[in-house]
């Protein structure tokens, strides 16, 4: 008789059952493997479940501030028969214009040179290749003004210092991260109020928010000023200074907040 871990085959052979250790083995993986297949997809089915039923609410937070900076953009325009000469003659202008903004109560860390270019200048015969006849520099430098009081006699002065024009004045807030978030916490607060009033009146019960947007709006819009010498070398405005009012500063944040309903 044969033994307990041997049987006998269908045609008298008798088998071992180390024969089909492997079959029980291919079997058990096949079974973990459906096990886990079974888990994952029950847990995305519950996952999908709970993210399906939700509700958004939009709010919008409003922060009116009033400008504390100005920035403007300031262009030095020189021109000599060498680049050199062009050069040395926008580093005069550039100085001049400096000392002129130290003594109006710039500092330096608000006066920042934004391009420098140096470019030939060609005359066209009638016939024939163009040639260089000369060289032309050309500077901006951007400026903060804190003092507001002073906008009106900096912009006038600063021709004078050697600036040929003055353009994108913009009048603004210096941290305007500090408003984005007041307007945000105003902006969240409205969702919530509304989610509250939804809550009470349909008696649905919220969970936890699964998802959150943010739009913003607020930057100032530049006032298209602009002052330039003309052709005898003056300013092409005059009388003490433009008149320009600051006016304010819109900060507006518009949120979505989406929760799950319980």
């Amino acid at each position: 008789m044969p033994a307990f871990s041997e049987y006998m085959a269908p045609h008298g052979g008798i088998h071992s059952m180390e024969t089909f250790k492997p079959l029980v083995w291919a079997g058990t993986v096949v079974l973990v493997v459906l096990g886990l297949f079974l888990l994952v997809s029950t847990n995305h089915l519950l996952n999908t479940a709970t993210t399906s039923n939700t509700v958004s609410f939009g709010g919008e937070g409003k922060v009116i501030a009033k400008p504390d900076i100005a920035t403007v953009s300031l262009t030095i325009v020189t021109e000599g028969i060498t680049s050199k000469a062009a050069q040395d003659a926008n580093s005069q202008k550039s100085k001049s214009l400096t000392d002129f903004l130290k003594e109006s109560g710039v500092e330096d860390k608000d006066i920042k040179t934004s391009s420098y270019n140096i470019n030939p200048t060609y005359t066209y015969p009638p016939s024939g290749t163009p040639r260089i006849t000369g060289y032309s520099v050309n500077q901006s430098v951007g400026i903060k003004i804190r003092d507001l009081d002073k906008v009106n006699d900096i912009l006038d002065g600063v021709v004078t210092a050697g600036v040929n024009q003055v353009s994108g004045l913009q009048f603004t807030v210096d941290d305007i991260e500090k408003l984005r978030a007041e307007a945000r916490e105003l902006a969240i607060k409205d969702a919530k109020k509304k989610a509250d009033v939804l809550e009470e009146q349909i008696g649905v019960s919220l969970g936890k928010i699964v998802n959150f947007s943010e739009n913003f709006s607020g930057y100032p819009t530049p006032i298209y000023f602009a002052k330039e010498l003309s052709a005898d070398g003056r300013g092409g405005m005059g009388g003490g200074g433009p008149s320009i009012p600051a006016g304010e500063n819109e900060i507006i944040i518009q949120i979505q907040i989406t929760y799950q309903i319980k």
